[in-house]
Protein backbone atom coordinates (compact mmCIF):
# COMPACT_ATOMS: atom_id res chain seq x y z
CA UNK A 1 0.00 0.00 0.00
CA UNK A 2 1.85 3.31 -1.02
CA UNK A 3 0.12 6.75 -0.29
CA UNK A 4 -1.37 9.02 -3.10
CA UNK A 5 -0.95 12.40 -3.21
CA UNK A 6 -3.17 14.68 -5.12
CA UNK A 7 -2.24 18.17 -6.20
CA UNK A 8 -4.41 19.46 -3.71
CA UNK A 9 -1.93 18.85 -0.63
CA UNK A 10 -4.07 15.23 0.21
CA UNK A 11 -2.13 12.28 0.93
CA UNK A 12 -4.80 10.00 1.31
CA UNK A 13 -3.89 5.97 2.73
CA UNK A 14 -5.82 2.53 1.83
CA UNK A 15 -6.60 0.50 4.92
CA UNK A 16 -8.25 -2.96 5.26
CA UNK A 17 -9.82 -2.23 8.48
CA UNK A 18 -13.42 -0.50 9.05
CA UNK A 19 -13.38 3.01 9.97
CA UNK A 20 -14.16 2.45 13.37
CA UNK A 21 -11.54 0.25 13.72
CA UNK A 22 -8.81 2.25 11.57
CA UNK A 23 -9.83 5.18 14.10
CA UNK A 24 -9.14 3.13 17.03
CA UNK A 25 -6.07 2.35 15.93
CA UNK A 26 -4.92 6.07 15.00
CA UNK A 27 -6.23 6.86 17.72
CA UNK A 28 -4.67 4.43 20.54
CA UNK A 29 -1.17 5.65 18.62
CA UNK A 30 -1.57 9.51 19.19
CA UNK A 31 -2.40 9.08 22.76
CA UNK A 32 0.68 6.55 23.18
CA UNK A 33 3.02 9.09 21.55
CA UNK A 34 1.52 11.40 24.29
CA UNK A 35 -0.14 13.79 21.34
CA UNK A 36 -3.21 15.30 22.59
CA UNK A 37 -6.17 14.34 20.86
CA UNK A 38 -8.83 17.51 21.01
CA UNK A 39 -11.51 15.80 19.33
CA UNK A 40 -12.67 12.69 17.61
CA UNK A 41 -16.02 13.65 15.15
CA UNK A 42 -18.09 10.62 13.92
CA UNK A 43 -20.00 12.36 10.90
CA UNK A 44 -22.09 9.43 9.86
CA UNK A 45 -23.33 9.23 13.56
CA UNK A 46 -24.13 13.27 13.47
CA UNK A 47 -25.86 12.89 10.11
CA UNK A 48 -28.30 9.87 11.64
CA UNK A 49 -28.91 12.60 14.09
CA UNK A 50 -30.12 14.89 11.69
CA UNK A 51 -32.38 12.52 9.69
CA UNK A 52 -29.25 11.63 7.28
CA UNK A 53 -27.62 9.02 5.67
CA UNK A 54 -24.16 8.78 4.65
CA UNK A 55 -20.76 6.41 4.25
CA UNK A 56 -18.86 6.19 7.49
CA UNK A 57 -16.57 8.55 7.87
CA UNK A 58 -14.40 9.94 11.32
CA UNK A 59 -12.20 12.92 11.94
CA UNK A 60 -9.20 13.06 14.73
CA UNK A 61 -7.88 16.13 15.70
CA UNK A 62 -4.70 16.31 17.58
CA UNK A 63 -1.41 17.90 18.20
CA UNK A 64 1.53 18.99 20.56
CA UNK A 65 1.35 22.71 21.83
CA UNK A 66 5.64 22.20 21.83
CA UNK A 67 5.19 21.54 18.00
CA UNK A 68 2.39 23.75 16.57
CA UNK A 69 3.39 26.73 18.72
CA UNK A 70 6.25 27.81 17.13
CA UNK A 71 5.08 27.01 13.96
CA UNK A 72 2.23 29.50 14.69
CA UNK A 73 4.35 32.50 15.86
CA UNK A 74 6.39 32.22 12.61
CA UNK A 75 3.33 31.61 10.33
CA UNK A 76 0.61 33.11 12.43
CA UNK A 77 -1.77 31.55 9.22
CA UNK A 78 -1.04 28.29 9.86
CA UNK A 79 -3.54 28.05 12.95
CA UNK A 80 -6.29 27.15 10.43
CA UNK A 81 -4.64 24.22 9.56
CA UNK A 82 -3.25 22.74 13.41
CA UNK A 83 -3.84 21.05 14.83
CA UNK A 84 -3.35 18.64 12.32
CA UNK A 85 -6.57 16.15 11.68
CA UNK A 86 -6.44 13.09 9.75
CA UNK A 87 -9.93 11.83 8.24
CA UNK A 88 -10.83 7.98 8.15
CA UNK A 89 -13.84 7.47 5.79
CA UNK A 90 -15.17 4.67 3.39
CA UNK A 91 -16.09 5.19 -0.14
CA UNK A 92 -18.94 4.00 -2.32
CA UNK A 93 -17.46 0.37 -3.15
CA UNK A 94 -16.81 -0.01 0.25
CA UNK A 95 -12.99 0.86 0.63
CA UNK A 96 -11.91 2.47 4.06
CA UNK A 97 -9.15 5.04 3.53
CA UNK A 98 -7.36 7.96 5.77
CA UNK A 99 -6.56 11.37 4.60
CA UNK A 100 -4.51 14.26 5.47
CA UNK A 101 -2.83 17.02 4.41
CA UNK A 102 0.80 16.68 3.39
CA UNK A 103 3.06 18.64 5.65
CA UNK A 104 4.58 20.07 2.35
CA UNK A 105 1.80 20.87 1.71
CA UNK A 106 1.18 23.08 4.42
CA UNK A 107 4.72 24.92 4.44
CA UNK A 108 4.18 26.12 0.63
CA UNK A 109 0.68 27.43 1.84
CA UNK A 110 1.66 29.46 4.79
CA UNK A 111 5.21 29.99 4.27
CA UNK A 112 6.66 27.75 7.37
CA UNK A 113 9.42 27.55 7.65
CA UNK A 114 10.57 24.28 6.51
CA UNK A 115 13.04 23.30 9.57
CA UNK A 116 9.96 24.19 11.74
CA UNK A 117 7.74 21.44 9.54
CA UNK A 118 9.71 18.51 10.34
CA UNK A 119 7.95 18.86 14.40
CA UNK A 120 4.63 18.34 12.25
CA UNK A 121 6.03 15.80 9.70
CA UNK A 122 5.09 12.25 11.79
CA UNK A 123 1.52 12.61 10.49
CA UNK A 124 2.04 10.22 7.52
CA UNK A 125 4.04 7.77 10.07
CA UNK A 126 1.17 7.48 12.70
CA UNK A 127 -1.19 6.71 9.51
CA UNK A 128 1.18 4.18 8.51
CA UNK A 129 0.91 2.25 11.43
CA UNK A 130 -2.64 2.40 11.77
CA UNK A 131 -3.07 1.08 8.19
CA UNK A 132 -0.92 -2.22 9.21
CA UNK A 133 -2.42 -5.30 10.15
Amino acid sequence: MSPHSAENGIVTVPTHHTVERATDKLAKLIEAKQIVLFARIDFAADAERAGLAMQPAQLLVFGNPRAGTPLMQAAPTVALDLPLKVLVWQDADGRVWLSYNATSYLQARHGAPEALMKAIDGVGALVQAATAD
